[in-house]
């Protein structure tokens, strides 16, 4: 009995990072593409989501791992090994990735406040500006477990407040398992569906697990053994938890919203919520997207500080890496363009930068140099290549469909 509790005291100590990259997972740009892609076909992309996820627990766990073994996150790692020019081309495509994650954060944020409160949208933005910055003060290593447990119980009110639908009026069965089998609608389908894969796997939590794993601790830290062994625990738990968000988002789209004028649009959505489950489901899914746009618009500015810092071996202010990401969602809200068609065509954008994180996790978990004997074996990579093919595949369609401007 005493070294059951010996182990559970163990595994509580590691617990944590990866429920912080996971509010990356059910951000504002997750509930856009997962409602625009109910709302507009239905059932058909529930395979992409349960692909997307799958993947996502393979990933973040491969990023903790490396972190774990080496002491150094994969930004330091690619700093380490690339030309001066190289590190800056990938700081500024890493940059975009971080401007783009910002603008669905603060966008879904400014929706949220406008449908509680009846805000201007520029208003709204500038309030989740100021308060994810008094946030993101928790954030360092006296305070990190305070952060941590602040970002946990955003993702508890997340959660509530996006799955309650789900419990009033279930989906039948047999239309979800419908959407397990592969397939495409459209041109339009594949957009969507590339930003529900770029929503899912987030680039800049790729980057920032392997900091967090490090950022964890500020005193003894258990064996790597033991450490990867509570962190598969961790990354499993946590990502089921946004996983089950995403999908039983898209399921209440595509149960309650399909066919229904005008809800691929958050507040559409809302309206349709709020007509179907009335007043007090709706508030909880404006209080759910508010609580979303808080704590990932944290998270995404502190791996933007992490992705500069390791990249360029140079340390960048918070406030800066605030006021770089926070200005052009500012400016979208300002200009009037629509919330919505921007988050589902930014979380496209994330899609595209997703194999700069994934292709070099995957080279430096496998190279025994780096890993030693906690390198990646041939199946395990066999794994990764599968997915870096997956999603390099949905990107180049994507680019092509963009191009030649087909809808």
């Amino acid at each position: 009995m005493a070294r059951l509790r010996s182990r559970i005291r163990t595994l509580a100590t590691i617990l944590g990072p990866a429920f912080v990259a996971a509010v990356a997972y059910v951000d504002p740009g997750n509930v856009s593409a997962n409602l625009s892609a109910g709302a507009q076909y239905g059932y058909l992309l529930v395979w992409v989501l349960v692909l997307a996820n799958a993947m996502s627990v393979f990933i973040q766990y491969q990023s903790a791992k490396l972190g774990i073994v080496t002491g150094h996150s994969l930004p330091y790692l690619l700093g380490s090994r690339l030309s001066f020019s190289a590190r800056v081309l990938f700081v500024a495509q890493a940059e975009v990735v971080a401007i783009v994650t910002d603008l669905a954060e603060v966008i879904g944020g400014a929706v949220a406040l406008q449908l509680l409160f009846g805000l201007p949208l520029i208003a709204g933005g500038i309030i989740i500006g100021v308060v994810s910055s008094v946030l993101l003060m928790l954030q360092g290593h006296k305070t990190q477990r305070q952060f941590e447990w602040a970002v946990i119980g955003l993702l508890l009110i997340i959660t509530i407040g996006f799955v309650a639908g789900a419990f009033l009026d279930p989906p039948p069965a047999e239309r979800v398992l419908s959407g397990l089998v592969p397939r495409f609608a459209d041109a339009q389908s594949v957009l969507l569906a590339s930003s529900i894969l770029g929503a899912t796997v987030m680039p800049h939590a790729i980057y920032l697990h392997s900091t967090l794993v490090n950022d964890h601790y500020h005193a003894e830290r258990p064996p790597v053994a033991k450490e990867l062994f509570g962190t598969k625990i961790d990354v499993l738990w946590a990502l089921i938890i946004a996983g089950s968000v995403n999908l039983l988002l898209l399921l209440i789209a595509a149960h309650t919203l399909f066919g229904v004028q005008g809800t691929d649009t958050l507040e559409g959505a809302y309206q349709a919520i709020l007509h179907a489950f009335g007043p007090a489901v709706a508030c909880l899914f404006a209080v759910g997207l508010l609580a979303s746009s808080l704590a990932s618009t944290s998270v995404g500015t502190y791996a933007g500080q992490e992705i500069v810092r390791g990249l360029c071996h140079i340390t960048v202010p918070m406030w800066v890496c605030r006021i770089i990401t926070l200005v052009p969602a500012l400016v979208i809200l300002a200009v009037g363009i629509d919330p919505t068609q921007a988050l589902v065509v930014g979380q496209a954008i994330l899609s595209i930068g997703i194999p700069f994180a994934i292709i070099p996790l995957a080279r430096y978990t496998r190279n025994t140099a780096i890993m030693g004997k906690w390198a990646n074996g041939k199946w395990t990579a066999l794994v990764f290549a599968a997915i870096v093919v997956a999603v390099v595949g949905l990107n180049m369609v994507l680019i092509v469909l963009t191009v030649l401007g087909i809808q």
